[in-house]
């Protein structure tokens, strides 16, 4: 078993001065936060009357980001290819690949209005990809288990990341495809969850700066309503179901928010960004399976609540960049 310390579980390096090794792999977290908010606004856009630029704008920018952090993260692999190999080494850390072919799959979703082949290409690439994350995942941990303390949130990115694929897939027919992608996200999520879970429960204490990462909870049983329900039609029974598992998740995470205002800024904040907007989609979605005034409220508040947070995390994001802060190591 790895001897992995709760300081390393929360992601710190060496001390040392502020390097390009340095660049964070959770930064492929950024186009899923800001993708999943372009999605929640185009979704507004045909449920609640909202001005459809806006998540357009936002799924350009998407793609534009994707591409860059792929960029800068090439040239780190070109420059420092032992810190990139022990990023994917590292017990949390390399959670973030899974990160890269979810801000694809995003990325696919873009292009549905204007270029469904291209979308078709991006999305089938990103399939094969994310399987193949989830496989080198999954051996990892039959063939080096790790500690407790780096049983933590991130863990379902590689894992359950498939279940997003259907949200996409559905859309552009390929829908036996996509049964095969929820069923095994929807899967691994109950076997996997439980164990994190356990773990935070039961100890050792998640450190301050990976907090954030507790809100990833909510994004499979959002997620998993939005897939079902491009697969079936609508918020029907099993849809609604698991939306309400949504719901409750964002209730409990709500009441934590005085810890989580606490926690001074981490690339972890971006934690909070995909699954919000996520919860935002599916909320939209529900409402308009169910539609009443009660509902398009809650919709917008939850809308609004979540780009005020994703603007948060953005700026303060930039304001790390620009100082340096982001190619600084942690700990």
């Amino acid at each position: 078993m790895t001897t992995t310390t709760p300081a390393a579980a929360g992601g710190a390096h060496h001390a040392g001065p502020a390097s390009f090794a340095h660049l964070p792999l959770p930064l492929f977290a950024v186009p899923m936060g800001i993708g999943g908010l372009g999605l929640a606004w185009r979704e507004a856009g045909h449920v609640l009357g909202a001005p459809a630029i806006v998540g357009e704008l936002l799924l350009l920018l998407t793609g534009l980001l994707w591409v860059l952090i792929v960029v800068l993260h090439a040239m780190r692999a070109a420059r420092h290819p032992q810190a990139l190999g022990g990023d994917l080494k590292h017990p949390i850390r390399s959670a973030f690949v899974g990160a890269v072919t979810i801000g694809l799959m995003i990325v696919a979703g873009g292009f549905i209005p204007y270029a469904r082949g291209v979308a078709s290409a991006l999305w089938l690439v990103a399939v094969v990809a994310h399987l193949g994350i989830g496989v080198w995942t999954v051996r990892g941990l039959l063939t080096a288990p790790r500690e407790a303390a780096t049983l933590t949130p991130p863990l379902l990115i590689p894992m359950v990341g498939n279940i997003l694929a259907p949200v996409i897939g559905a859309k552009l027919g390929f829908v036996e495809l996509s049964w095969a992608l929820f069923g095994l996200g929807s899967l691994l999520w109950v076997l996997i969850q439980p164990s994190i879970i356990s773990r935070i429960a039961t100890g050792p204490t998640m450190p301050d700066r990976l907090k954030p990462a507790l809100v990833i909870l909510l994004a499979p049983p959002a997620v998993g309503s939005i897939a079902l329900a491009n697969l079936t039609d609508g918020y029907g029974a099993g849809p609604s179901a698991i939306y309400g598992l949504a719901a409750f998740v964002a209730a409990v995470l709500l009441t934590i928010t005085p810890i989580f205002r606490r926690v001074p800024f981490a690339i972890s904040w971006w934690g909070y960004t995909f699954p919000s907007a996520a919860f935002s989609v599916a909320t939209t979605g529900f409402g308009h399976s169910h539609p009443s005034v009660a509902i398009a409220v809650v919709s917008w508040l939850v809308l609004v609540a979540t780009t005020a947070i994703i603007a948060t995390v953005a700026v303060a994001t930039l304001k790390a960049a620009v100082s340096g802060h982001l190619l600084m190591p942690e700990g």
